[in-house]
């Protein structure tokens, strides 16, 4: 009976990993914006994730795959960009352009 114990302690001990155990943890994505004009809004689908003064200095954090951004400035035409982004950090350099007077 004692081998028996055993045995199954064993076979369970090797088992338990195999069935996947703890979920590694997904490593986010940031996002750091470079803009032009520098005090652009940023929006991710629709909401306002903010200026791209701030985004420069201090990325935004996001689960991992596509997103849709928009950058507009007074002056300037928006500009619609849909990024799929791994995790890890991604820089988005982005020069809006005038509207014509």
């Amino acid at each position: 009976m004692g081998r028996l114990k055993a045995a199954l302690g064993l076979t369970l001990l090797l088992a338990l990993p195999a069935c996947g155990g703890a979920p590694r943890p997904v490593e986010q994505a940031s996002v750091r914006f470079l803009l032009e004009p520098a005090a652009a809004r940023v929006y991710v689908e629709d909401r306002f994730v903010g200026a791209g003064t701030l985004l420069r200095r201090r990325p935004e954090h996001f689960p991992p795959g596509r997103r849709h951004f928009t950058v507009t400035a007074e002056g300037y035409f928006p500009h619609d960009v849909e990024v799929d982004l791994p995790s890890g950090e991604t820089t988005i350099r982005l020069s809006l352009r005038p509207v014509p007077r």
